[in-house]
């Protein structure tokens, strides 16, 4: 779990519980985050408490991007802006987030419990 020093406004809001079972998938942010100038759309649309949450860029203030906590993020899709077919949905403006494989994200952040 991301520690919440780390995380800054804006935060998601919504469910605070524990998820009951490790997704299939899980959102990544991908190197194309602008942050939406401190708006980000896809932070809006994350169900989970404080899973999407804002890191500053330290050497370019006030500019920042968008993280995901991979261990709250339950897989639910609702951040991305394509959906099947390339319907255009709600999320992230900049197609700057991706489902990967939960176990792609293991490799990274190690084994996760739940």
């Amino acid at each position: 779990m991301v520690p919440d020093e780390v995380k800054h406004e804006p935060r998601s809001k919504g469910i605070a519980t524990a998820r009951k079972k490790k997704p299939k998938e899980l959102a990544v942010i991908t190197e194309c985050c602008t942050g939406c100038a401190g708006s980000p759309a896809c932070v809006e649309y994350c169900p989970v408490e404080d899973c999407m949450f804002w890191v500053p860029d330290e050497d370019h203030p006030p500019f920042g991007r968008i993280q995901i906590d991979p261990i709250l993020c339950i897989g639910c899709k609702k951040c991305l802006s394509k959906g099947p077919d390339g319907c255009f949905l709600d999320g992230c403006p900049w197609d700057a987030i991706v489902m990967v494989d939960t176990a792609e994200v293991e490799k990274e952040v190690g084994p996760m419990a739940y």
